[in-house]
């Protein structure tokens, strides 16, 4: 008995250095500007770890307004071979909350150097926590969901909140708009991504309808600092944009990287506002970071 203790004890220690050799290393991150972002990203870990005080969600809040008036930049994550990538200097909306969040989730585990954010960021970026690959990003917000949910990263709460719909969609719009992605000139990548989709057909969603988010008021059940991910008319396609939630004189308001303004920014419009001038949304989902009720 002790020795096959032993043996499954030994047999741990290898699992555990097996799954550390996969990780990325600081060393293989693409940087934008390494020295000033490593500094900044223990100085913002650090203030928010000092706030004792404030729940999960609210540092996600006070860490997404860091980035107020950061540049629109889309496509910062693209070019070969796939490389975990930080930009703190140019974001698009999936890039300024995976970072967010990536910088929360470190906070909620009482760390502060900016090694652990590298380490959450592959988390919840990439299928299974590991790089590998173009196709191993996740890709589709819902895809991003399931994974990260899994491991407990995430934790969608759409499904629990009064007025709940479902929406079944087939997610394809990748490989049926192979152009709009230069990574997927390569046919092993294509084929990596149209595997990936194969899970994700008549895949079911919930989703609050648009009409039901348009009151003056916030709903109760909604919480300053959820990610919000909006559904779209688009066909093979989940989400069209995601934010995080703020919540000004009770109005739900989208902090989020906004192409149409350039920037990151704490929207003056309020959500209702901004739905009925996107009619291409349908609705919107919850998530909220870890695994918080």
């Amino acid at each position: 008995m002790k020795r096959i203790s032993t043996l499954i004890y030994i047999a741990g220690i290898s699992l555990w250095f097996s799954s550390l050799a996969l990780a990325v290393t600081p060393g293989e991150v693409r940087w934008h500007n390494e020295a000033s972002d490593t500094t900044r990203i223990n100085a913002i870990l650090n203030e928010a770890m000092a706030m004792n005080d404030r729940q999960a969600n609210e540092i996600m809040t006070f860490i997404g307004e860091k980035f107020i008036d950061t540049p629109y930049q889309a496509g910062t994550l693209e070019g070969s071979p796939e490389t975990l990538t930080v930009n703190l200097d140019g974001m698009d909306c999936t890039t300024f909350v995976e970072t967010v969040a990536a910088l929360a989730l470190t906070v909620s585990e009482r760390r502060n150097s900016w090694q652990d954010f590298i380490y959450n960021l592959e988390q919840l970026r990439y299928r299974q926590g590991r790089l590998d690959g173009y196709a191993s990003r996740l890709h589709y917000i819902s895809d991003w969901i399931v994974d990260n949910t899994h491991r407990g990263n995430l934790r969608e709460v759409t499904d629990r909140m009064p007025g709940v719909k479902y929406q079944v969609k087939t997610l394809d719009y990748m490989s049926r708009h192979r152009d709009a992605y230069p990574a997927l000139a390569d046919d092993s990548a294509f084929d990596k991504i149209k595997n990936c989709e194969v899970g994700y057909r008549s895949h079911r969603f919930p989703y609050l309808r648009s009409s039901s988010l348009m009151g003056k008021k916030a709903p109760t059940w909604i919480k300053e600092g959820d990610v919000i991910a909006f559904t779209t008319k688009t066909e093979g396609l989940d989400v069209t944009h995601i934010g995080i939630v703020t919540i000004k004189n009770g109005e739900i308001h989208l902090l989020h990287a906004s192409s149409k303004n350039g920037k990151v920014l704490s929207d003056p419009m309020p959500l209702a506002e901004y739905l009925r001038k996107n009619n291409n949304i349908t609705g919107a989902r919850f998530i909220r970071i870890g695994a918080q009720r």
